[in-house]
């Protein structure tokens, strides 16, 4: 039996039917893209992005599995946390969460005025507390990778954008629940999901801390200077799990901000360029501080968010001109998380030892 390893892999919803049993037994979770799958009736975690697919990645899904599991290491079964759905393997959990924000309007209504009053951020600040607890009570305390998915990522509520309230209360729980908001913190993404859409979001924890990595041609999110909001977003740039085999590197949604200001603004082929030069400098850089390690860009994955679907072939022909063009890719409708943003690019990868 070969050594356990994560993997990560897009999946047709079809062949998920013919998988057997002892393949769903190492399955972490399942995460759908406009809606959650249905797999029915294997017992997994399952997510979704609320994101439509954009060329022809309407049948996919994305599995999380744990491969090479022995007996003595087997999966748990698929257990609850309030909200939060989540199974353990080893050293890793997954686990999702939706949560409506109209179930925090009332509050909301009730307490306008004062600071942290939002639905969206009651609900953010419910959604992580939730995940701390989790995390705490299951035995792998570290935050590896998130993914959030809101609505009306660049709407207005109470005259300031969501994203930015998002953040508030994203800084304001990991505070309150001793978590670090600089240097060693998860890597992660935020897009716009599909209008009327809940909160919802997936994540994957460790029993050992990663290594953050940052961006040397980034100021690092969580020093973004105040003009991008009052309080700034927590994730690093990407994480790595040294201990895991197989997809051990998770880099976050990255776009094209060179510093801490976005360059391209509008031009989608411009900025989808730009994102896969900020890729290509966080995977240089896993390489400089694991150097018995190699990551590269025909081990990656790639989910690519498309705010303009009009853009999608010029978004595809940058990619397909560029280093990542082997990659397995799907690529969805989405709002990113500054207006005048067009693309966002995320990875997950292996490395090749030295």
């Amino acid at each position: 039996m070969s050594a356990p390893g994560l993997e990560h892999a897009y999946v047709p919803l079809g062949q998920l039917a013919t998988r057997s049993a002892s393949w769903w037994d190492q399955v972490l979770g399942v995460v759908g893209f406009e809606r959650p799958p249905v797999i029915e009736p294997r017992s997994v975690p399952l997510a979704a992005s609320m994101t439509p697919p954009l060329g022809g990645a309407e049948t996919l899904c994305e599995v999380w599995r744990m491969s090479g599991l022995s007996p003595a290491a087997s999966m748990l079964a698929t257990a609850r946390h309030g909200r939060v759905q989540y199974r353990c393997a080893g050293p890793l959990l997954f686990g999702s969460l939706v949560i409506d924000e109209a179930d925090f309007a009332a509050l909301d209504r009730a307490a306008r005025g004062n600071v942290g009053s939002t639905a969206l951020m009651r609900a953010t600040d419910a959604a992580y507390r939730e995940i701390f607890e989790l995390l705490a009570a299951s035995g792998n305390p570290f935050l590896i990778r998130v993914w959030n998915h809101l609505a009306d990522i660049n709407g207005l509520a109470d005259g300031e954008e969501r994203y930015r309230q998002f953040n508030s209360a994203r800084r304001a729980v990991f505070e309150n629940c001793g978590q670090a908001t600089a240097g060693s913190v998860p890597a992660a993404s935020a897009v716009g999901s599909k209008a009327g859409s809940p909160l919802s979001m997936f994540f994957l924890a460790a029993r050992e801390p990663p290594l953050a990595i940052e961006n040397p041609r980034q100021i690092s999110a969580y020093r973004y200077p105040p003009q991008y909001g009052e309080h700034s977003p927590v994730f690093s740039r990407a994480s790595v799990l040294p201990g895991i085999s197989g997809t051990n590197l998770f880099v976050s949604g990255t776009s094209s901000i060179v510093g801490h200001e976005t360059r391209h603004g509008g031009d989608a082929a411009a900025q989808t360029r730009e994102s896969i030069a900020n890729i290509a400098a966080v995977l240089s850089e896993a390489n400089r501080l694991l150097a018995d390690r190699r990551y590269s860009f025909d081990a990656l994955t790639l989910k690519v968010y498309v705010r303009r679907p009009s853009d999608l072939t010029a978004v595809a022909a940058q990619i397909e001109a560029s280093e990542a063009r082997l990659a397995p890719i799907v690529y969805l409708q989405a709002d990113i998380c500054r207006e005048d943003l067009m693309v966002e690019i995320e990875a997950c990868g292996t490395a090749v030892r030295d």
